[in-house]
């Protein structure tokens, strides 16, 4: 299969659309991280994104809606978890909602699961597949399985390249990292992952707790945006053979804020891994990131990119 890079013009839209509606996947780009989507009440096209990332088909999907009226479709939308879209959609929060019964979403994308993890795109490539669509798209970050995540077309070329049939070249990714994914359990709130919308934020809302039993959403397999080189976390120098990525006074090879700033840091944790991953190095170092704020979601990417494969 070759693979064709399209710009984000109503000429590339609509081919991506029309691959859309023959159950076909397209990458694009979305505020957070290039997605790979497909249709998501089709099974078979749902499928082709677990072959194309060699994806676990027990690692569920998240459902892109174009906001909350078509959320309400698929899912039980409790009064804490209307308050919760009010604030943060358009944006990158997912919610992991009971999933209404007779909702045409593909089983598979769930991954069995009785609850459903759906978020509404704050950009507009995405936002108009889905009207083109009429439907969710199922969309996971575009790489391999377990890889690090494509802030870039050129990112998902090097990835996903002869296993799919379009991208659309968006430009680089504003947030960076993925959505905060949570799971409103009554009047309360559980992080399943750290993400683009701080846990500081989500407190005012209801309280939280972390975690949870098992894969219940995308992000929670402990080895994950991995390099292929090995990765050292908390380094303050790097060994001869260590590409550094620095962060404030660390200056290192590359940095992700050279003035110590979380969002900087979060927009350019992926590049500057994929950076690492390309230099001649042997392995990769990176400096401390304090946990505050979005730090927290920068260093969950670290932890699991360093995990035993």
């Amino acid at each position: 299969m070759s693979t064709e890079t399209v710009p984000p013009d109503t000429a590339g839209v609509s081919l991506a659309a029309a691959l859309l509606r023959i159950g076909s996947v397209v990458a694009v780009p979305t505020e957070t991280v290039y997605g790979l989507a497909a249709d998501a009440t089709n099974a078979d096209a749902v499928a082709r994104i677990y072959a194309a990332k060699g994806r676990p088909s027990f690692n569920p999907l998240i459902a892109h809606v174009s906001g909350a009226d078509m959320a309400a479709e698929h899912v039980e939308v409790s009064p804490l978890a209307r308050r919760l879209i009010d604030a943060f959609w358009p944006g990158p929060l997912t919610l992991v909602l009971p999933r209404k019964p007779g909702s045409p979403i593909a089983a598979i994308v769930t991954a069995g699961l009785p609850t459903l993890a759906v978020r509404c795109p704050d950009h507009p490539v995405p936002q108009a597949l889905i009207a083109a669509l009429g439907r969710p798209l199922a969309a996971p970050s575009a790489n391999a399985s377990g890889q690090i995540s494509a802030t870039r077309a050129e990112h998902v070329l090097k990835s996903l390249g002869g296993r799919i049939p379009l991208i659309i070249d968006g430009g680089p990714c504003k947030g960076g990292i993925e959505s905060t994914i949570v799971a409103v359990d009554g009047h309360r709130l559980r992080v399943l992952r750290p993400g683009g919308v701080p846990r500081e934020a989500l407190e005012a809302f209801a309280p939280i707790s972390l975690g949870g039993s098992g894969i219940e959403a995308p992000g929670m397999m402990e080895s994950h945006y991995a390099p292929s080189k090995p990765l050292r976390l908390d380094a303050q120098t790097a060994s001869d053979d260590e590409f550094l990525i620095g962060f404030g006074a660390i200056a290192g090879d590359i940095s992700l804020s050279p003035t110590g700033d979380a969002v900087e840091a979060a927009a350019r944790l992926f590049d500057c891994l994929h950076a690492a991953d390309a230099s001649g190095a042997d392995a990769i170092a990176v400096a401390p990131v304090p946990c505050e704020g979005l730090g927290a979601a920068i260093n969950d990417r670290l932890r699991r990119a360093a995990a035993p494969r």
